[in-house]
């Protein structure tokens, strides 16, 4: 069976980077412009993990996990924040709100797989 995961990136292109490798992966993928977005699309389908950026406009990364934390079917959905952003207080930040793991841009493709393939739910 394969599994679904959701990338919410402002950037088209880390979407595409994303995406890109994770399909390549063997991943079916669900991509979302910014956290209103993702939550908009997150209509009670599985979803075995998300890969968040933390930048976004209308609402943040760490604002989108604490969102996803809040709705029963996901509660347990891992989510790996990928961002340029490496100070430890936003990386304390984002694990208080539920990440599981922070992967720093610009990314190796076989680094961000390795993450997910560690956390992604069976």
């Amino acid at each position: 069976m394969t599994k679904t995961i959701m990338v919410v990136d402002d950037s088209t292109s880390v979407r595409q980077v994303v995406g890109l490798a994770l399909r390549g992966a063997g991943y079916a993928v669900v991509e979302a412009s910014d956290g209103k977005d993702a939550l908009a699309k997150l209509t009670g389908q599985k979803v075995h993990l998300i890969i968040s950026d933390v930048n976004m406009p209308n609402m943040d990364g760490i604002t989108f996990v604490q969102e996803v934390k809040k709705l029963p079917s996901y509660k347990f959905t891992p989510i790996i924040m990928l961002t340029t952003e490496s100070q430890e207080a936003k990386k304390a930040q984002g694990q208080a709100a539920g990440a599981k793991a922070w992967v720093v841009k610009p990314f190796q493709p076989a680094q961000m797989l390795a993450a997910v393939s560690k956390l992604i739910l069976p």
